[in-house]
């Protein structure tokens, strides 16, 4: 899926990629360790997301998951007015880019069990977990 992603970005950009240290991307890692010791709950990072429209509404709506909170496909796919698209809604929420800053692990299925995550289900889990306040990963 990383290929599919970088290409949507490279081609919605026309751009490459290249590494580097931008400013922006110290302030990343420094909120994502605030994150991950449990003292951050939301990001304030410029975010320009590249997909349809229809990803930009589910990822839209996916940032107004609260933390600690989680909500269903369906209940997404409700919120954005698209109760049928389910799967579409699951699709976009799988071609996230920026899992965690766009909380897309916070989606769960609809009886409450761990579904699809791009980072595997013990890590969505481990993520739930943190945020739940269960434990801090130092």
């Amino acid at each position: 899926m990383r290929d599919a992603v970088d290409g949507r970005i490279s081609h919605g950009l026309n751009a490459s990629f290249a590494e580097g240290n931008a400013p922006v991307l110290g302030e990343t890692k420094r909120q994502l360790g605030e994150y991950f010791r449990a003292e951050r709950k939301h990001f304030e990072l410029p975010l320009l997301l590249v997909g349809s429209d229809f990803q930009k509404r589910v990822w839209d709506e996916l940032r107004k998951v609260e933390y600690g909170e989680t909500s269903s496909y369906l209940g997404l796919a409700e919120r954005i007015g698209s109760k049928s698209a389910v799967r579409a809604v699951a699709s976009a929420n799988g071609a996230n880019a920026i899992a965690i800053i766009v909380p897309c692990h916070r989606i769960i299925g609809s009886k409450g069990e761990l579904v699809g995550y791009a980072g595997g289900l013990k890590a969505k889990e481990k993520l739930l977990a943190l945020e739940c306040g269960l434990f801090a990963l130092r």
